[in-house]
């Protein structure tokens, strides 16, 4: 974050009115509904991690970490230093619409009240203007704690339009920094308990956050008190990246990398839980390890976007009865995900890579070079 994308898809499956817990093998059926509608090489360096859709302003928020300049070797040219920056695209055409420099992070989010966003920015989180696309200011994360090691480091980001509340995730200090959306303030920081990745809200004042620990869990949050309340275990499960909700069942999905199921190797899975009390509904297979999930209440599916270019579509029959109905080959190193919730459109990210160099005598292995200019936006629909 490879493979050229292909409009191949591996569908799914047998309807599941399973025993809690278990996890149902998988066997190849017709092509599914979803496919890639349109790929978009709009090239720009510098690595990023989450994708964020705006339904209001029709946009999609990347963000693109800062690059270093280089000066030329023997086998490399010259490279001229990028500073980090979100980078904005029309979510019909992805046509790039501008960026807001100076921002850069793991991710952006957008109040469309306010038209204000922000970023998982390094080492301080940036508030920029949707409108003018410029940066408004900086927010240090660890001003209450200067002296604190570990220090707060932004990850995952969730902007909650039911409290006016942008909540940033943190892996080296394990919690959540509060801010307002209106001015910017920190308004608090929320113990987890636990490595947090991707959060999501009710809209009635209960966030979530999926634990990315070796034994997974969900930590749930009462916003106003801006406190961990509870802990929902997902048995003996790790790397859980991904979260989606399903409000109104009270259903949440948690996309995993490390299933585990005795006398198998481990295996990517979907645990679908109360979000009541977090009973375990039932664990379903993953086509590949998840960094990203997305639930549409309009079609009543879940998604999960992989690492290995794939994305896996589960959808609910009734809050009890789940099942994978398609696995869509997108492109290697998509591993995050941003669903339009106007039209339904998925759409994830990557870069093409070249030839793996051949590892040095006695060395690590050298990851595959990224091919300049080549990062690209796939678009996924019916």
């Amino acid at each position: 974050m490879r493979l050229t994308f292909g409009s191949l898809r591996l569908a799914a499956l047998v309807a599941i009115s399973i025993a809690p817990g278990t996890t149902v093998a998988q066997s190849p059926s017709t092509d599914g509904p979803y496919k890639v509608l349109q790929r978009a090489r709009v090239g720009g360096e510098g690595g990023t991690d989450y994708i964020h859709a705006n339904t209001t302003d029709g946009r999609l928020y990347i963000t693109r970490n800062a690059v270093r300049g280089a000066a030329a070797t023997d086998s490399t040219p010259a490279r001229e230093a990028i500073p980090g920056r979100v980078t904005v695209f029309d979510l019909k055409t992805l046509a790039p619409l501008g960026e807001i420099m100076n921002g850069g992070g793991n991710g952006a989010v957008v109040d469309a009240k306010s038209h204000h966003g922000f970023a998982s920015s390094h080492p301080d989180l940036t508030m920029f203007d949707t409108k003018s696309m410029q940066m408004l200011k900086s927010i240090d994360p660890n001003a209450d704690a200067p002296s604190a090691n570990p220090k707060f480091s932004a990850d995952g980001i969730w902007f909650d339009a039911s409290d006016d509340r942008v909540y940033v995730g943190s892996h080296p200090t394990k919690d959540l920094i509060v801010l307002d959306a209106r001015s910017g303030n920190v308004l608090g920081k929320i113990a987890l308990g636990g490595i947090p990745e991707q959060t999501v809200s009710d809209g009635k004042g209960t966030l979530y956050a999926v634990l990315q620990d070796s034994a997974g869990s969900v930590a749930v949050v009462d916003q106003r008190a801006m406190k961990t309340t509870a802990h929902y275990p997902l048995g003996d499960i790790g790397r859980c990246n991904g979260l989606a909700l399903d409000a109104k069942h009270h259903i949440l999905f948690a996309a995993c990398a490390l299933g585990r199921t005795p006398g198998q190797a481990p295996q990517p899975v979907m645990v679908i839980l109360s979000a009541t009390d977090g009973k375990i509904l039932t664990k379903l297979p993953l086509a590949g390890p998840s960094d990203g999930a997305a639930f549409n209440p309009k079609t009543m599916e879940a998604f999960s976007s992989h690492s290995n270019g794939t994305l896996t579509v589960v959808k609910e029959t009734s809050p009890t009865t789940f099942e994978v109905v398609q696995n869509l080959q997108t492109m290697s190193g998509a591993r995050t995900l941003a669903l339009d919730t106007k039209t339904g459109n998925i759409y994830v990210m990557s870069v093409e890579r070249g030839p793996v160099p051949p590892a040095p005598a006695g060395g690590r292995a050298v990851p595959a070079p990224v091919i300049s200019g080549s990062f690209t936006i796939l678009k996924i629909g019916k």
